[in-house]
Parts: structure tokens; sequence; C-alpha cells
């Protein structure tokens, strides 16, 4: 054989053994099994939440499912509202990711249950369709919202340094906010002049900016959330929110980690009313946190329930839609989908159990329906004073009947009423909350000037579990007084006071004990102290006083009874959502 003809032999020889391995990896790749998705979607958010009492007339309902959705199945015949008479509300619904809206043509009407229904032909990517029907109810009030939203928390802190080259961007709004208005538009990142690539993703209360590619080491970025993005009541932000931070030289591989849970690792006696939730060891991608990766069952049978989670305390809560069985074990599990904002997953599924008490726990103390004064901070019957350049009101303000108004606009994060036909409804509707909270039958005695603080009740002094608290005098926060929710989102607690109210120490909340849900109800006036910050509703049948720097997370609503005034110095007042 010549050299020509040995050349071409060893040329096909090298082809057919080319030919044989690509042929043998293509074989060996059909050979990986691809898993299908079979696992049905569910309801994990939703905005207004089940059972949620004076809900604004002016909002649109939100629904966040446990995974992206089939767009073209969630339409109005899917996602359905209707009145206490079983009317259809027209309106449209717009699917976004993993969340859709539902925008009513006109406001809601006032004082009304409505019921909303996700039905089962909704489907994720893959045509998984839910299981059965997700229902749940709010009821309205005669209030529009007009309260703008605020970013309270972001992800990484302005000005922070050493940040992971491969995090990304979030920020934690003061409300559920409508998540067709948190897009690549509203919610930008720049190195300089130059925007950088990116997709924006919303969940419950949190918005994430995930860059395309990992940032540059040793720069600095800055985020922009504008005044395009709204609440679902269709308020936006007050001004452009800027932050910036600098990058590190390396990326963030440490996984993240559950550093505490509540009910805790084999707990008995727990309330059946009990929420459950977790602490992370940092903050967390909301898009991981879902009724899929944290679920709670009763032996093998699942609970149903919903999920959220708040970037800002780092706490994910799975939230059961009834209350759970008297005497049973319950077993949590957060998965290892669950992933911190780097992308690094939990190692391990982390896994926990309990036990419910054998005693039927009593429903918790009615709530005080505000009617039109929940959207107020402040309101007053007779003057409202201010001393603090600082102060700040999130949230309307009311003055009626009178004058005398210390509160400047740029002060005030909504509306002010002073004698119009919102601030005179909200005058009748005060005066039927302080008596509603009056009429309730006397709970737990609390002595004459007794110290909440150190008050024994439940069983750790300064910590009170829900209930009605009934003093024929006065009470005191001298020390610090916990208010402890057992898990409970709705637990409540009225405190009805036959003279004043004065606080000198914080009253802070625990175990899902929430602002919106304490009412103290002085006969005649309500003190705040300084630098204090004190949690709940103050419905004083005369007068209130915020003394310097102290923060109200609720309400100052003063002259239920007789002209009331309410007195300001450098406080800041959030109205609960």
């Amino acid at each position: 054989m010549n050299k020509k003809c040995t050349a071409y032999s060893k040329m096909w020889f090298l082809a057919l053994l080319l030919i044989t391995f690509v042929a043998g990896c293509a074989s060996n790749a059909q050979e990986i099994p691809v898993i299908p998705d079979t696992v049905a979607p569910t309801v994990s958010f939703t905005a207004p939440a089940n059972g949620a009492v004076a809900v604004a007339t002016n909002r649109k309902v939100s629904v966040a499912f446990s995974e992206a959705m089939n767009p073209s199945t969630i339409t109005k015949d899917t996602f359905l509202v209707t009145d206490s008479s079983g009317v259809s509300v027209p309106g449209t619904v717009s699917p976004f990711g993993t969340t859709a809206v539902f925008t009513p043509s006109s406001n809601l009407a006032v004082n009304t249950l409505y019921t909303v229904t996700v039905s089962n032909g909704v489907e994720d990517l893959a045509g998984n369709t839910m299981l059965t029907d997700y229902v749940f109810t709010f009821t309205t009030a005669a209030v529009t919202d007009s309260t703008r939203p605020t970013v309270i928390d972001t992800v990484n802190a302005d000005n922070a340094v050493n940040v992971a080259t491969n995090t990304k961007v979030g920020a934690t709004f003061s409300e559920v906010m409508d998540p067709l208005t948190i897009t690549s538009t509203t919610f930008k990142l720049t190195q300089g002049v130059n925007n950088v690539a990116g997709v924006v993703t919303y969940s419950g209360t949190n918005a994430v900016f995930t860059p395309s590619n990992t940032l540059a080491a040793g720069t600095k970025y800055t985020a922009t959330i504008t005044t395009g993005a709204k609440d679902l009541a269709g308020n936006a932000l007050l001004s452009n929110y800027v932050w910036s931070w600098t990058t590190a030289a390396a990326a963030d591989t440490t996984r993240p980690t559950v550093n505490l849970v509540n009910p805790a690792n084999q707990a008995t006696n727990v309330v059946i009313s009990s929420a459950v939730n977790a602490t992370f060891s940092e903050a967390m991608d909301p898009l991981t946190i879902s009724t899929e990766t944290f679920t709670l069952k009763n032996g093998v049978s699942p609970v149903a329930g919903t999920v959220e989670y708040v970037a800002l305390s780092k706490i994910a809560t799975f939230k059961p839609t009834t209350n759970l069985a008297t005497g049973t074990l319950y077993t949590a599990t957060i998965t290892t989908v669950a992933s911190d904002l780097a992308g690094n997953t939990l190692a391990v599924d982390y896994v926990w159990s309990f036990t419910t008490d054998n005693v039927v726990v009593p429903p918790p103390v009615a709530l005080i329906n505000l009617g039109s004064v929940s959207s107020f901070g402040i309101m007053a019957t007779s003057a409202i004073t201010n001393t603090g350049a600082a102060t700040m009101v999130n949230g309307d303000v009311s003055l009626d009947p009178g004058t005398s108004n210390g509160l400047l606009p740029v002060q005030v994060n909504g509306t002010i009423h002073i004698n119009d036909t919102v601030s005179a409804q909200a005058r009748i509707d005060l005066l039927a909350a302080y008596n509603s909270a009056k009429a309730l039958a006397p709970g737990v005695t609390v002595p004459a000037g007794m110290d909440l603080g150190a008050f024994p009740n439940g069983g750790l002094p300064g910590v009170l579990p829900p209930g009605t608290y009934t003093s024929g005098s006065t009470m005191l926060v001298s020390t610090p007084l916990t208010l402890d929710g057992k898990g409970n989102p709705n637990a409540s607690w009225v405190f009805q006071i036959g003279s004043s109210l004065t606080t000198t120490n914080s009253v802070s909340l625990t175990n899902g004990a929430q602002a919106k849900n304490v009412y103290w109800v002085p006969t005649a006036s309500a003190t705040v102290g300084v630098g204090t910050i004190f949690n709940g509703n103050i419905i004083a049948g005369v007068s209130a006083t915020g003394q310097t720097g102290a923060v109200i997370n609720g309400r100052i609503l003063a002259g239920a009874t007789s002209p009331g005034t309410i007195a300001l110095d450098t406080n800041t007042v959030n109205v609960p959502q």
C-alpha cells in the first residue's frame, strides 16, 4: 500500500473513532433521566389576607403562587371576585410571573364581604393544575387608601462595603405593592451611568433585582426604585429611593441556615391557632420561600395555609388556613430549594416537630371596627399641635371640628382632612369604635396604677397574651412590655382604661402580634413617653400626647367623647396596613 493510501486509511480510522465517540456521548446523554415537573402549584400569599377587615375600597386584589404560572390560564374565569350576594365584580386580571392581580373596574362597595376564588383551572408552566380551588374572603370599610408606600429595608445596605459579587439586590416595602409596577423600569441597578442588565421579581412586600452576570469586584453600584412603584391602591412612592454599595473581590458561597423556629422543635401544648415561623441566618430570596418549600404536615397529610417572608426580620411564616387539630403531632419542613440572595441553598432540609395542646382555646377578642378611621394616623376633635420639625405621620390626618393644625403637609405621608365630609364621618366612626371597645365584657383585672411591664399575667412578668385587660383607674408602662401573639396573626388586645394611660417605656410585639390588633382605650388621656417605641391604636376619650422622639406604630385618635387635642414633638406615626 502506498503512503497516500496509508494516510487515507488513518484518516478514515480516526473519523470512525470520532463518529463512534459522538454517538456514544449522544447515547449517554439520552440515558440521563429527565425528571418531569408533576408538583401541583399552590397559593402562597394573598393581599388582602384571608379574613382581613377594614380593607380600603380602592384596592386591587393580589395572589402569589408557589411557582411561575402559565399566564394564559389566569383569567377572569379562573380568578373571580364576588360580593356578598354572589355577584361577580367587574374587573381585569393581570398575571405576572408568580403573581396575579385583579383590578376592579371601580372602587369596591363599603362595608361589604367579598369572596375571592382562584380555581383549579390555573396551571403552572408544566401544565400542572392546583389540586383544589383556593378561596379567601375580606371585608371593606368606608375608607380609601391614600397612604404612600415607603422602602423600609434594602439588600444591600446603603454605603455597604465588601458586598459579594454574586449578590442579588433587594428592597422591602412598608406594604404590599402592585407587582405590575415593580419592573426593570422602576427598579434599576447602575454602575456609574451604565445600566446593569438583570431581571426584577416581586413577592409579598419584597422586590429582588437579579443581575444577568456576576458584578465586577471592587466597584460601586447604585440601586434606584422610582416613583413608578405603586401599592395596590395606586399610591406611588413620594420620591425615588436610591442607595449604593461597593463590591468585594469575592463571591458569597456560604450557605444560609435556620437559626430559630417557633414553635420550637419538640414543643408541646402549642396553641392550635399558632402560626409556624423560621428565622434565617441571612436575607433570603423571597421567591424561594413559598408553600412549595415551607410545608406543614399532620403525618403525611399537608396542612393548607399561606407563607409570608419578611426580609427585614429574615422570618418566614406559615399561616394555617384554619386552626390546627388538638393533641396532634405536626412536622414542619423547609427544603433545600430555599436560597439566599447569592443563590446558596440550605445544605439539607430543615425539619422540626411540635404537638398541639389538648385544650380548645377560645376565639380571640373581637377586633374593633375602626371604619373610616383606619386610614388615619392622627385624629383630633379640637386641635393638633406639633413642636418637632422631624415629626412624620405615615398615614392620613383628621381634625374635626377645629382649625388649629400644627402639622405641615410635608410632615404627612397621606391626606389632611379638616372639617370636610371625610373628617365628619371619621368623627362618627371614632365614637362608634370607642363605644365598642368600652362595651366589651371586662377582662383580666389590672389593679389601679399597675405597671403592665411588671404584671405577671400569662406566667412571665411583662409578657401579656391576647385578651381584654380592664382597669377602673390608670394604667402604666414603666418597664418594658411585650405582647405575645402566641403565633396567631389575628391575636388581639383591648386595654379598657378607666382614667389615663402613661408610658415611660416601650411596648413591643412578638410571635405574630400586630400593632393593628392592639387597642388602648383610656377614658381620659394617653401619654407616650420620651424616646420610646409604642405599638397599638390609642382611642382616647379626650386627649393624647407624644413626647419627644416617641415612635408610634399604630394610631393616635383623640376626642372620642369630648373635644380632644393631640400634642406631638418629633414623633413618627406609622399606620398599620
